[in-house]
């Protein structure tokens, strides 16, 4: 009998979707003109790219204006980090951030430090939270951005960006968030967050890799950090990849379709995995928020289990998770957001994270817990660490 797959790692990439494939096909075979040639081609390539600019901003309650096409969730994140701070190095040189932000705005903002610009890490609760407190606090005149996510990639904490796009908006700080992880699971409106500047990816989405999109409010001064041509309204030199872009385009709109369906059915699989994770199995905890995370997101740490080993386990049985952000699985130093969170060493290094898909069905999460339950049983009877044997309950749904 083949053996079952259930991929669960839906926060590091999405498949793309048949609709999305057959529309990048017919624009890499067929449409392949340049978006900025003036022939015929080069014109039916510009109104498929601005057909798309809509969708996303559809998406996300934004004007089509409002809309830069860039490479992915780095690019953006960094586009909208060095790129205020350029144009409005006038005004002061402090940035405030989190502790658990991803690599692409941890690094952009370490990178300004060099520069010699001053940023501020908030802290973290043990669910992840930042306190919208903190920020009105670390706020300066020096401020001229603010840089919180809107959902954590690791853990899947929602964070309380309306509330912080608020205090921003009062003190007249930019306001960038990076809602890689939402934007797709979850309904979105940039004017209800009262955010100046959102990143996006493409491939989280279910549209390819390599695409992804900048919202910047009109009226942000924002310079380029990519110098070449004129493209997207002189904010991104490049070819732009079309076909990439009208993959995204529809992802969005059909996203945009579907979400009212499937954001309650994720969560519904999203709480029995973990009810049923915390049921059968003893040492474990969930990490992030319990109520305000995405829908598809679950972390849990297992003690006295490395988590890489359960993770090639867990292979073995057909099942694809993660340790955490896809873009440091190669490090084998414990999650920088799990530490954040107060997780001691030993708690951190066990973290798994599994993110379900607009496809993972009953069944999926049926033979998870079947298969889970068993392999940390296996593990925890091999290692060292364990202190006593535990036992484990024989109901396992």
């Amino acid at each position: 009998m083949d053996l079952r797959k259930v991929y669960l790692d839906h926060a590091a990439t999405t498949p793309v979707r048949s609709e999305v494939a057959e529309m990048v096909s017919r624009f890499m075979l067929e449409e392949f003109g340049n978006a900025s040639s003036v022939h015929n081609w080069g014109r039916r390539a510009r109104e498929a790219v601005e057909r798309a600019r809509g969708q996303v901003a559809s998406l996300i309650g934004a004007r089509s204006e409002e809309i830069v096409f860039t490479s992915g969730g780095t690019e953006s994140d960094n586009l909208a980090i060095k790129g205020v701070a350029l144009a409005n190095r006038e005004r002061g040189r402090h940035i405030i951030t989190s502790r658990i932000e991803h690599h692409a705005v941890l690094h952009a903002c370490e990178f300004l430090e060099e520069e010699g610009w001053k940023v501020t890490y908030l802290p973290v609760d043990g669910d992840g939270l930042v306190d919208p407190d903190d920020v009105r606090r670390a706020i300066t005149p020096e401020t001229v951005l603010v840089t919180i996510m809107m959902a954590n990639n690791e853990v899947g904490t929602i964070e309380p960006v309306a509330e912080i796009g608020r205090i921003c908006a009062e003190h007249d700080v930019y306001f960038h968030t990076d809602a890689v992880q939402v934007v797709g699971n979850l309904p979105v409106d940039v004017e209800e967050i009262r955010v100046d500047l959102m990143t996006i990816s493409g491939h989280k989405m279910y549209a390819p890799k390599g695409v992804g999109a900048l919202y910047i409010r009109k009226g942000t001064r924002i310079a380029s950090v990519l110098h070449g041509g004129a493209h997207e309204r002189g904010l991104r030199a490049g070819t732009e990849n079309v076909p990439g872009i009208v993959g995204m385009g529809l992802a969005c709109e059909l996203a945009q379709r579907e979400l009212p369906e499937r954001v309650p059915r994720l969560r519904s699989l999203r709480d029995r995995l973990i009810d049923g994770i915390l049921a059968t199995i003893p040492d474990v905890r969930l990490n992030g928020h319990r109520e305000r995370r995405l829908p598809n997101n679950v972390n849990v740490s297992f003690r006295h289990i490395e988590g890489e080993a359960l993770l090639l386990d867990l292979d073995l049985e057909g099942i694809g998770a993660s340790s955490g952000s896809a873009c440091t699985s190669g490090s084998l130093d414990p999650s920088h957001v799990l530490l954040a969170m107060g997780l001691p060493y030993e708690w951190a290094h066990g973290s798994v994270r599994m993110t379900l898909g607009k496809d993972t069905t009953d069944e999926d999460i049926d033979y998870v817990l079947e298969v889970l339950p068993r392999v940390v049983r296996r593990l925890r009877d091999m290692s060292p660490l364990t202190p006593i044997r535990k036992e484990y309950p024989r109901n396992v749904h």
